[in-house]
């Protein structure tokens, strides 16, 4: 029969358990045997005085270590005492002895027997013996050091498991916890299973090329890279990657974390690194893979905790010499994966530890067609989802956020009893992810609802009519999560942000505060993320981007994340003033701009609120019937074949105490 023939079960493993019941079965079945055979009946000095010596039935008494008595029978008169043999539990031996008692002290005893046999014909003389129980000495000499050990190992036992000792036990806890996958336990995922990623993947494709076929490389010079280091935002498909590498790779993969290094003992994680290294350089050639290594790679000297020997530290000096030290690991490659790569210490970043920082990105509108086309093979769809409509609706939506996005719409379809997860379904399941669930029953006055309608009016209004605000998808005052409206904005995917495309972004996103104070004369809470997130945007403008004239074109941003340590800014108090003024000039001007543009449009932001009072959920096709067709989108329109670019929709949403929410990606400014 095949080895791996279903019919042929393996038999349960072994259980040392077994073993413990067998030998406590054997000692109980030796202990009855024992105790049905041999052994004296017990009795007094009265009943041997009265019965056995009157009536010469003794052949001789034996004294054991001068405290018990054995009585043995003359074989001719032992049926006389058989009724009280069978009604003992354990059976004298025929030889003897039959009865046995405590005498006391031995000159009473001795006294006793003499006058017990005045006027005897034949008199027994007492025998006297010593006799020691080897065992019982044995027991209580060894027994306690063997309980104390045997209590030992027990504890020590129990505490490896909760410490991550392995199944060596405690003293193994110094030992590589990495999981090994090579040819017996191979893993699955290829390249052809990571969608997009076209440049990061033509990089690890490269070094698996390496490893199978050294020749093609080594003939012309080239040497093989001793690390490559993943670098991206959260969900990208860093880990993905690497599981990739693992399944397409011949080679042995060891993979772990860097959390798995750190330990409750000072000098496991050093002597982890050493042993994973020791492992790795017997099954060279082979791969290594670090996830989350900041966990042990951030930046020494930097850490909060000043003074202290911190054991981070120490196990990243043991990984920084075994990857590139005085002893060199030939065929032992690095793969590590970071979302933070800013902490990581220069060390570590430098060529000859990783020779390769592969950046994975958030995916653009082409790279999320191919991801979608990933993960709706499993869904059973309806004819009206189409691939390049799902990846122009989510763009910044990461690799597991598109994954999330279809298993989403199938339980949406599956709620409302579809046979087929349909184009609606999708829709609501990117509305469910970015803005929470629909709370259609929650208790809204008439006044807060129209308050929240010129709000997300005044936004819609603003962003339709600025050339480079994000135009508007969709808004409702529709309770979702727990906010009581939101709005969605689809922003131009682009990699750079100029001066005016953020102005007019701060005008729109003080569009809602602005149309309360025109509609009602007063403002409410309702602005208070809108103005955070501005105020934010414009001390970026201000002191990031260099886009002040009075301040110039300084930058007092710090890509090496030093900043996050230091006590003081690195600019001066007359700076900051400096600072402080412009920004609140840029604030005030944009605020201004929105007043005055929703005075100017006065009548088309009132039918807009009234519109969306009246049917709770309007999208862009509403605004455009009411101020007409926005006249750069023509000049502005991004075709899907080229499209790039790592924004996300933005959800403007008014939350239950009447603050705004708004939840978007970062502009990202370069020169």
């Amino acid at each position: 029969m095949k080895k791996g023939d279903k019919k042929n079960p393996k038999g349960p493993k072994f259980n040392a358990y077994w073993v413990y019941g067998l030998i406590a079965v054997i000692f109980i079945a030796v202990q009855y045997y024992l105790s049905n055979s041999s052994g004296p009946v017990e009795t007094n000095w009265s009943e041997v005085k009265s019965t056995m010596l009157a009536q010469n039935d003794i052949e001789r008494i034996v004294v054991v270590n001068e405290k018990k008595a054995n009585i043995y029978l003359k074989k001719n008169s032992l049926q006389k005492y058989e009724q009280q043999f069978s009604e003992h539990f354990s059976k004298p031996a025929e030889e003897g002895p039959h009865f046995t008692f405590t005498i006391g002290s031995v000159e009473t005893f001795e006294r006793n027997l003499r006058v017990a046999q005045e006027g005897a014909q034949e008199e027994i003389l007492p025998e006297y013996k010593e006799e020691r129980n080897w065992m019982g000495e044995i027991l209580w000499t060894i027994g306690p050091f063997v309980l104390i050990i045997v209590l030992w190992l027990w504890i020590f036992r129990r505490m490896s498991r909760g410490a991550g000792g392995g199944a060596g036990g405690i003293f193994n806890v110094g030992k590589s916890q990495a999981k090994v996958f090579d040819k017996d336990q191979k893993v699955s995922t290829t390249f052809k299973e990571v969608a997009g990623l076209a440049e990061a993947k033509q990089e690890v494709e490269e070094i698996v090329e390496f490893l199978k076929n050294p020749g093609k490389f080594t003939k012309l010079g080239g040497k093989i890279p001793k690390g490559a280091l993943l670098v991206g935002p959260p969900g990208t498909g860093k880990t993905l990657l690497a599981r990739a590498v693992a399944g397409e790779a011949s080679v042995p993969f060891f993979s772990m974390s860097g959390s798995d290094f750190v330990e409750m003992f000072v000098g496991v994680g050093a002597s982890r690194v050493r042993d994973l290294f020791k492992q790795a350089k017997e099954k060279a050639p082979c791969i290594i893979f670090i996830d989350e290594i900041d966990a042990i790679g951030r930046a020494r000297g930097k850490n909060p905790n000043f003074g202290s020997n911190d054991e981070r530290e120490n196990t990243l000096n043991q990984l920084l010499t075994e990857m590139d030290g005085f002893d060199t690991n030939s065929g032992v490659i690095i793969l590590a994966a970071t979302n933070r790569a800013d902490i990581l210490d220069r060390a570590l970043m430098r060529a000859g530890r990783f020779d390769r920082q592969i950046h994975v990105e958030l995916p653009d509108l082409k790279e999320r067609g191919e991801i979608f086309k990933v993960h709706l093979r499993p869904l059973k769809l309806a004819t009206d989802v189409k691939v390049d409509f799902l990846a122009k609706q989510t763009p910044g939506f990461s690799g597991a956020d598109i994954a999330n996005v279809c298993n989403e719409a199938a339980l949406i379809a599956a709620r409302k009893n579809r046979d087929a997860v349909t184009k609606q379904d999708f829709l609501d399941a990117v509305d469910r992810i970015i803005g929470g669930l629909e709370k259609k029953n929650k208790i809204i006055s008439k006044e807060e609802k129209k308050t929240i309608a010129y709000h997300e009016a005044g936004h819609a209004t603003i962003s339709w009519l600025l050339e480079y605000a994000h135009p508007l998808v969709k808004v409702t005052i529709v309770p979702r999560g727990k906010a009581l409206g939101a709005a969605w904005y689809l922003p131009e995917e682009r990699s750079i942000t100029t001066k005016e495309q953020l102005l007019d972004e701060m005008c729109s996103a003080l569009g809602g505060r602005a149309a309360e104070e025109n509609i009602f004369g007063r403002v409410s809470s309702g602005a208070q993320n809108d103005l955070e997130k501005i105020t934010k945007q414009a001390y970026a403008m201000v002191s990031y981007f260099g886009m002040s004239e009075k301040v110039g074109n300084v930058s007092f941003y710090d890509s090496t994340g030093q900043t996050d340590y230091a006590f003081t800014k690195p600019y001066s108090e007359k700076t900051a003033e400096l600072i402080d003024e412009e920004v609140k000039k840029i604030i005030d001007e944009q605020y201004k701009r929105a007043r005055k543009i929703l005075k100017e449009n006065e009548e088309g932001h009132k039918k807009l609120a009234e519109l969306l009072l009246e049917r709770e959920v309007i999208f862009g096709e509403d605004l455009e019937k009411i101020f007409g067709k926005r006249p750069w989108d023509d000049k502005k329109m991004i075709d899907a074949d080229n499209g790039q670019g790592n924004n996300k929709p933005e959800e403007s949403v008014e939350t239950e105490n009447g603050k705004e929410e708004e939840n978007s990606e970062n502009q990202t400014i370069s020169a």
